[in-house]
């Protein structure tokens, strides 16, 4: 006659047991980096940008009316803007580059005409690549925008 031993003593019960509590351990992982690397790219007040969008459209529509039209160049790690048209404007531009897939890399400053009425940025890292460029007026009546590849050297046009 033989003894049989108690189940916590036997190896197939602890075998089937592990499987599943593996992916109980492996789901509570994939959770926790889920939530820790969240999508910078949804944003969550969506429904007020998109009505924010219809302001927007309207400040190109008046840069249009304008004549505003700028010049951008990128050399040695320096950006260039000049007012080719429109009315004169002399006053601080806002400018806001963004950068199509890193947000961290986006950036906004307010910029002033040097004595050759140049605007002139310093950009704190290197900017080859595509960015959306956006020009404002200080008090935000107009704006022009375009999506650039900067590289160095080159030279753009936005109206």
């Amino acid at each position: 006659m033989s003894i049989q031993q108690a189940w916590y003593k036997q190896f197939w019960p602890w075998f089937l047991i592990t499987l599943p509590l593996c992916a109980v351990v492996a789901s509570f992982t994939t959770l926790k980096i889920a939530m820790d690397n969240s999508d910078s790219l949804v944003a969550d007040d969506y429904y007020k940008q998109g009505k924010a969008i219809n302001q927007d459209l309207s400040k190109i529509q008046y840069a249009k009316q304008l004549g505003m039209q700028f010049s951008l160049e990128y050399r040695d790690n320096q950006i260039v803007i000049v007012q080719h048209g429109g009315p004169a404007y002399e006053a601080a531009l806002n400018v806001a580059f963004y950068h199509p897939t890193l947000a961290e890399r986006d950036f906004k400053l307010v910029a002033t005409q040097d004595a050759n009425q140049n605007y002139r940025i310093m950009p704190q890292t290197a900017m080859a690549g595509k960015w959306e460029v956006r020009l404002e007026s200080f008090d935000g009546k107009w704006r022009v925008q375009k999506r650039l590849e900067l590289g160095d050297g080159t030279q753009h046009w936005m109206n």
